[in-house]
């Protein structure tokens, strides 16, 4: 199946742009990365600048084909899930359960799994 393999290869260079940009942002622009950190969280910040920089090394180590790099994006992925869910509920609470920002907040829960799953694609050299 040459799709599959070309899609298994390309995954993770995929990724490593989307954390690339991400992570890139998380020092440009934090403000909209705090307002998402789960409140039960301290030093929102501080994780937010944690983050960033992870997604960036994590870039590197994507395009790097390293090895370590595919089970630490994916383990950041599952880490930074609930920011995804406190977006939801912080939309959900301004603008209502049947709104178009609470819906695009469910629509991107579920997109972490194919994201995971590019994670995992990474062989090494």
């Amino acid at each position: 199946m040459p799709g599959a393999h070309r899609l298994r290869r390309y995954a993770p260079k995929a990724l490593a742009a989307l954390f690339l940009a991400s992570g890139t942002a998380h020092f440009l622009r934090p403000e909209p990365f705090v307002r998402i950190v789960p409140r039960a969280l301290p030093a929102p910040g501080a994780l937010v600048y944690a983050s960033g920089a992870a997604e960036l090394v994590l870039a590197a180590g994507l395009l790097a084909r390293r090895g370590w790099s595919g089970p630490a994006s994916a383990a950041l992925l599952v880490a930074v899930f609930p920011a995804n869910v406190q977006m939801l509920l912080d939309l959900r609470e301004r603008y209502g359960a049947r709104s178009l920002p609470a819906a695009l907040a469910w629509a991107r829960l579920p997109l972490q799994l194919p994201l995971v799953w590019a994670a995992l694609q990474v062989r090494e050299k």
